[in-house]
């Protein structure tokens, strides 16, 4: 079969040194009922940035390590811009502590986002029907059924050396925003947990229809029966038709917190040159504070919860996974003194 394009910065083996800064001392005691993280340990701006990883880390390599040596948990991103490949699974299990895992987020075109013909693998492009004139993308729907079939074959084959090495939580699956409360939208999530029969799933869905005042109650009871684990999203109020974050558990075993920003200027923008630019956010230490303590509340109904920042202009991300992760153990430690027990 034929190779699929990945995305720039995560595979390449040699580069330039890239960073000035001093790696960071030891960590301090880390909580185990919360892994913080952020969505991509290589997105361009924060490499360039120059303000995370020390100098000598210019290779996929060395970054993931050294990611790894200051996190517990990432989201690999760059499996929804291309298809994910074994080879490069393997590599991520290989270079990683054996306590380190990941999320790994689903191919767009399974979540029914719009899929520019580049970004299929290039024998499956060949084999699809011409776009009608003036289309530039695929949806789901305008794939032929066996090229269904083998895209999530490729998909779960793709996965398989993170599962085998124990290193995967989660495969996030997270919708395009026009994936509405419909009968038709709500059958085809129910298809992708079909798909993915013996995986655990994390959901975030990001249409306002699903999680309406009238809606919120059936949609975590679906989910609930799905089996699969609420995405809760932290991210921009009343911007264009999107999903208010609801603070649910669906699955006992893992519940997920995304941290989108709160950028309501760039959140619904267009002709954006770059993620980095809608997500660009610093939260502030009363921000941080309030979702530690709502994140905190939230371990009381799951086993393990993922708490995973998307801001990612520079090094906006890891420096909020970090305070992030410090405001948690604070609390944790103020429970332990006063004889709490969660």
């Amino acid at each position: 079969m034929g190779n699929t394009p990945v995305q720039p910065g995560l595979f390449d083996a040699d580069e330039p040194a890239l960073a000035t800064t001093t790696p960071e001392p030891p960590r301090p005691p880390r909580r185990h009922d919360v892994l913080v993280g952020t969505c991509s340990w290589a997105d361009p701006s924060l490499i360039q940035s120059k303000r995370f990883y020390p100098r000598g880390h210019g290779t996929a390599e060395k970054r993931l390590a050294y990611y790894a040596s200051q996190f517990p948990i990432v989201e690999v991103d760059s499996s929804f811009f291309a298809m994910p490949q074994a080879t490069y699974a393997r590599l991520w299990a290989e270079r990683t502590p054996a306590d380190f895992v990941f999320n790994i987020k689903a191919f767009r075109l399974l979540t029914g986002h719009q899929t520019p013909p580049q970004s299929l693998p290039p024998d499956i492009a060949l084999l699809m029907p011409p776009l009608a004139p003036g289309k530039k993308n695929y949806y789901y729907a305008d794939v032929p059924v066996e090229l269904i079939d083998e895209l999530w074959r490729r998909f779960i084959e793709a996965i398989a050396p993170l599962i085998e090495a124990g290193k995967l939580k989660a495969a996030h699956f997270q919708f395009a925003p026009w994936v509405s409360n419909t009968a038709a939208w709500r059958a085809h999530v129910e298809q992708c947990v079909e798909r993915m029969v013996g995986h655990l799933l994390a959901v975030e869905f990001r249409n306002q229809t699903c999680f309406s005042e009238d809606r919120v109650a059936r949609t975590l009871a679906w989910e609930r029966e799905l089996g699969v684990a609420h995405v809760v999203v932290d991210e921009p109020q009343g911007v264009g038709n999107y999903a208010q974050g609801v603070w649910e558990v669906t699955n006992p075993a893992l519940a997920v917190v995304r941290l989108h920003g709160r950028n309501t200027e760039t959140w619904a923008a267009k002709g954006l040159a770059a993620a980095s630019e809608r997500f660009n956010y610093v939260y502030s230490d009363d921000e941080i504070t309030e979702l530690a303590e709502k994140i905190d509340a939230l371990t009381a109904q799951a086993f393990e919860l993922h708490a995973l920042v998307n801001v990612n202009f520079e090094d906006q991300g890891v420096q909020a996974a970090r305070r992030l992760e410090r405001e948690l153990q604070r609390l944790r430690d103020q429970r332990a003194g006063q004889g709490e027990r969660r």
